[in-house]
């Protein structure tokens, strides 16, 4: 269609397409702030707000507590375990000590270090002592790291049960708020699209079509971006059955158009060869021409071949001669390419000539 349209119009064309993006533009400005300033219909939701606070409240204490008394079960633990190395080492070092003197003693055979037998004997004894001291240290205090990890881990159960509690009532409003979020921009967007289809159906090709242009685009960009984004998954459900849907109306749309199309093509075709001409747009003409398709019925034709002056699939007159001058133009043009002559100019019956007229005679 472009080819067919003058430069000047070209340009303007294309300003206009201009106008309609920026219209579509503020148009969106427009709606975003009104939908910003509305009241909002959701808030952002936390777990805390649906669980049982009167059990989790304790739970989370015991789980504290639990977790500082393991701490200072594990610090004490670790020094009980150095002071057991400690008396382990020094019970080892004492009972070397101590053997090497017996050897010394039996190799001696020196009665009179009896009372030192006995004094060496019982310091190996309060080494051993400590040494089980120690051993009881650690092991009470593994008793309490112990029982305070039971304790966290019950507590934690308990509390890991309110949890989940929690999350599936979460998960339920999340829905909901969902499912409200989406009615929501449904009840703004649904109007906006219904003004779009009617424009698109009765005033897309007035006079004022860059307005009507730019809703629609309006329109479909509050679709895709404000709408379909917010569509309830439920599991993928609700989107494929909307997309079906979407798909069976377009499809309905476009199978309704498309034998309207071929109806009125096939009406058109019955109309005598002048009438079907002077209905067909002079642009709408010469842009098919210039794709080597017929202007009836949108058929390729040869038009490169001289000897075609009639469509071969409709028989509309794609070629004639011009009434003055006889060359062969296109039908569809408004006037003759070689001599200028407006396209439906009658000729003109060549004038004879006149008779010499005598002159009187004086």
């Amino acid at each position: 269609m472009s080819k067919s349209l003058r430069l000047s119009e070209k340009w303007f064309r294309r300003g206009l397409w201009v106008v309609a993006l920026v219209f579509a533009g503020f148009l969106t400005g427009l709606r975003s702030t009104i939908v910003g300033d509305l009241p909002r219909v959701e808030h952002p939701l936390q777990l805390d707000d649906f669980i049982d606070r009167a059990a989790a409240v304790p739970l989370r204490e015991t789980v504290a507590k639990a977790e500082e008394g393991q701490k200072t079960a594990q610090a004490a633990l670790e020094q009980a375990q150095l002071r057991l190395e400690a008396a382990r080492q020094a019970n080892r070092n004492a009972r070397e000590t101590f053997s090497n003197w017996l050897a010394t003693r039996h190799a001696t055979q020196l009665p009179d270090q009896d009372t030192e037998l006995i004094s060496r004997t019982k310091a190996l004894d309060a080494l051993k002592a400590a040494e089980d001291e120690a051993q009881k240290a650690v092991q009470a205090q593994r008793q309490v790291a112990l029982d305070a990890r039971q304790a966290k881990a019950r507590a934690s159960e308990q509390l890991a049960e309110l949890n989940r509690v929690a999350s599936k009532k979460m998960q339920e409003e999340a829905r909901r708020v969902e499912l409200r979020v989406f009615l929501y921009r449904l009840a703004l967007t649904l109007p906006l699209l219904l003004v779009a289809g009617w424009l698109f159906a009765k005033k897309r090709k007035s006079a004022y079509w860059p307005f009507v242009w730019g809703f629609i685009i309006f329109a479909l960009f509050a679709f895709f971006v404000e709408l379909v984004p917010y569509l309830p998954s439920y599991g993928g459900y609700v989107r494929y059955v909307v997309g079906i849907v979407l798909t069976v109306l377009v499809g309905r749309y476009a199978i309704v158009a498309l034998n309207r199309y071929l109806a009125r093509q096939k009406l058109a075709e019955q109309q005598p060869d002048r009438v079907r001409r002077d209905e067909l747009s002079y642009d709408t003409a010469l842009a098919r021409l210039a794709k080597s398709v017929c202007p009836g019925c949108e058929r390729p034709v040869d038009l490169k071949n001289t000897e075609i002056d009639f469509c071969p699939h409709c028989g509309i007159g794609l070629f004639d001669h011009c009434g003055k001058c006889n060359a062969r133009k296109s039908a569809f043009s408004k006037f003759c390419h070689a001599c200028g002559t407006p396209a439906h100019a009658v000729p003109q019956a060549p004038v004879p000539p006149s008779a010499p007229q005598s002159l009187p005679v004086g």
